[in-house]
């Protein structure tokens, strides 16, 4: 079977760190089983959806690096809603309906009341010609409702948390279009993956009672339904996915420095037995990538090990990666001397005018014979070797200074930082010149 898998976002708004994990495992389930990458925009919701939004869906998943092999947009496919509609209701698997949301709200109380599920009593099953007539001269729109089967339990093999049942008894037959004719999610969903030959479902646990009732619709259909896998959702460190987290968008992480990748490892590996490891490539996460790998305790998501994450990653970044984001000129010994030092790329920005250009920082006064040292140290040197190792080795030996009492001061007066990357690799790219300026410039 070819493996075929959907996103189906609705333009309502940005991507967040949710569905960008859904995202994420449809398309390295499609990429590790040379399958197809469908990106199916849930637009039925006309008044709701924005065509910047449909935009800033595309570009976000290209940013991320998820390629899309098609695209497809639910408002251009009105009609084949309309004919499965018809189709069904043929079969008397669809049905009119007309109670309002009061109504319903009040049956629902009722039958809580006497302690019996608030399922739909299918009283508009009972409704003739007659009262359709006269419910709709009366100015009552009808709603749709999918008929369930009540005669045997739903169940299916989910490829996270394994056998599933339902009993349709105790469900309410679903609404699949409204009384002003526009369509809710499940039954549109059931189309199209039909005639997308849509293979895998993955999403989050809060569809599984979706997917029972989308079950009998693919089999209503004469369809073979997709294989399913519903993960566990994603909660943040304190608990609970947090209004700020469950909102946070792919445009945040871009503002924060996020590199794309940093943000895929995370949100592939997260609720499985793998460990989360900076890559700086996706195909370590698509070869890996598997179901049977998959928790049913709900993901953790801590921004902070994001954070830390994507550091570990911008020091594997490679110059060429990330040239064009540096500054002019900033070539790649620079990025090489730097790089463990930095949380994001755009930090590499902070070091130009170390590098390269003058820096004034007053010594102290108890370290001012040093650097006065260190600055007739560094004019004798041999620069055609590794500096640093020889002005350290003439300054120990002439001042008698060692450890932090040494190094710090130097460090101080040629970076204006108590810390940063490694002298050894900073001082041939400062240079003889600069770095006796500095020295001198410390030293008063």
């Amino acid at each position: 079977m070819s493996v075929v898998t959907r996103f189906a976002p609705s333009p309502t708004g940005r991507l967040h760190v949710g569905n960008l994990r859904t995202a994420i495992h449809n398309w390295l389930w499609a990429r590790r089983n040379g399958g197809r990458f469908i990106l199916r925009i849930d637009d039925t919701d006309r008044e709701r959806s924005n065509e910047a939004h449909v935009d800033a869906i595309r570009d976000d998943l290209a940013w991320l690096g998820l390629d899309v092999d098609e695209v497809h947009r639910q408002s251009a496919r009105f009609d084949r809603y309309e004919a499965a509609l018809e189709r069904l209701a043929a079969d008397g698997r669809a049905y009119r309906a007309y109670e309002t949301a009061q109504e319903l709200e009040l049956k629902r109380k009722v039958l809580l009341g006497r302690g019996m599920p608030p399922v739909y009593d299918r009283a508009a099953l009972a409704l003739g010609e007659a009262e359709h007539r006269r419910l709709e001269a009366e100015g009552r729109r009808p709603h749709w409702r999918f008929r369930l089967d009540h005669d045997r339990p739903i169940e299916w093999q989910d490829l996270v948390r394994g056998p599933q049942h339902l009993d349709p008894g105790l469900l309410s037959d679903p609404v699949i279009r409204r009384e002003d004719g526009s369509w809710l999610y499940m039954l549109p969903s059931v189309i199209d993956d039909i005639d997308m030959a849509v293979s895998h479902v993955v999403r989050g646990e809060d569809h599984v009672t979706n997917t029972g009732l989308q079950l009998q619709m693919f089999e209503a259909l004469g369809a073979r339904p997709p294989d399913f896998a519903h993960e566990a959702l994603l909660v943040g460190s304190e608990g609970k996915l947090s209004k700020r987290l469950g909102s946070l968008g792919v445009d945040a992480m871009r503002e924060s420095g996020t590199e794309p990748i940093a943000l895929m490892a995370k949100l592939a590996r997260i609720g499985t037995s793998l460990p989360v490891d900076p890559v700086i490539d996706p195909t370590p996460l698509i070869e890996s990538f598997d179901f049977a790998t998959f928790g049913r305790a709900p993901a953790r998501f801590d921004l902070d090990e994001l954070e830390s994450l994507n550091a570990r990653i911008v020091h594997l970044l490679p110059w060429e990666r990330v040239r064009e984001r540096l500054p002019v000129g900033m070539g790649a010994a620079d990025w090489e001397a730097i790089r463990p030092n930095l949380r994001r790329v755009a930090d590499a920005a902070d070091w130009w005018d170390i590098l390269h250009g003058h820096v004034e920082k007053a010594a102290q006064e108890e370290d001012r014979p040093l650097l006065v040292a260190a600055a007739e140290a560094t004019a004798a040197i041999d620069w055609a070797d590794p500096p640093w190792p020889q002005l350290v080795s003439r300054l120990k030996s002439e001042t008698g200074r060692t450890g932090k009492a040494l190094f710090l001061p130097l460090r101080r007066a040629l970076t204006g930082r108590d810390s940063g990357p490694e002298m050894a690799a900073l001082l041939p790219l400062i240079g003889r010149e600069e770095t006796i300026a500095r020295f001198r410039a410390a030293a008063g």
